[in-house]
């Protein structure tokens, strides 16, 4: 991993997360994954980190999700080491931690990056921000925990259509149902994160991480309600990646051309 794709940066009790690809966006590719992954069990280690804000650099995109473009050249966008994988997405769909997330979301979240603040806890957008799981436009289906989050987190008709559609949400609407806290102007995001950052902080912090672990059922690394969703994406997805049109998806993305679906 080069040292600068995931820039961390610790503030008291706060440690601060930035994927830093604004060239591509900030979208995952495998160093994405071991970066924040290895950040997760850093905060999840250390006594005197009490919360994480994970955001991207610069102004346009906090996350496009996968990098289609790396796909299409067969590269793998997680490491091989078994125990990385196990964090699931980006290092961290799967891999809840009992210290609080909160995602400071300074441009689109699409995609993976949509299913990476869906795995925080609290959610800060830019008022400039948008959401969305555009993956049925690509061949593909919001496999990072998009499918069944999405529904939890906002009423289940919205959260059907804008899956179904892949239209984005802009950030006003998306706080409008709860799926975001606060929308703020650009220049406010990462005070108005971290001040509620240090709010959390200055808690008791076993109180704080258990308050957590309860809420969301976390036991032993994981969530237990979870595993059913789980199981049933790993079986549909292992399907759906057969297909030619998931090939095609990611393939017509990085030729810059319109796809063509055979439903096969």
């Amino acid at each position: 991993m080069t040292d600068t794709t995931i820039l961390t940066e610790r503030q008291g009790h706060i440690l601060i997360v930035t994927i830093n690809r604004p060239e591509a966006r900030n979208a995952v590719n495998a160093e994405v994954h071991v970066g924040i992954g290895t950040a997760l069990e850093e905060a999840e280690s250390d006594p005197e980190i009490r919360v994480v804000v994970i955001t991207g650099a610069g102004e346009k995109s906090f996350c496009a999700g996968a990098d289609l473009v790396a796909l299409s050249r067969g590269e793998h966008l997680a490491p091989s080491d078994p125990a990385q994988q196990a964090w699931g997405f980006a290092g961290m769909v799967s891999h809840p931690i009992s210290k609080p997330i909160i995602a400071a979301v300074n441009g689109f979240a699409f995609g993976g990056g949509c299913e990476i603040a869906l795995m925080s806890d609290i959610i800060v957008a830019a008022d400039h921000a948008q959401f969305g799981l555009p993956e049925v436009k690509v061949g593909l289906f919001a496999a990072a925990g998009g499918a069944f989050r999405l529904a939890q987190q906002m009423p289940r008709k919205l959260a059907m259509e804008y899956m179904l559609t892949g239209d984005p949400i802009p950030a006003p609407r998306a706080a409008e149902f709860g799926l975001v806290n606060h929308v703020v102007p650009l220049a406010e995001l990462m005070p108005t994160a971290l001040a509620l950052a240090a709010k959390i902080a200055a808690n008791a912090p076993l109180s704080v991480q258990t308050s957590k672990r309860v809420a969301l059922g976390i036991a032993d690394g994981r969530i237990a309600a979870d595993a059913p969703y789980w199981e049933h994406n790993s079986r549909e997805r292992s399907v759906l990646m057969r297909s030619e049109d998931a090939r095609e998806g990611p393939l017509a993305f990085a030729q810059k051309r319109k796809p063509e679906w055979k439903a096969r």
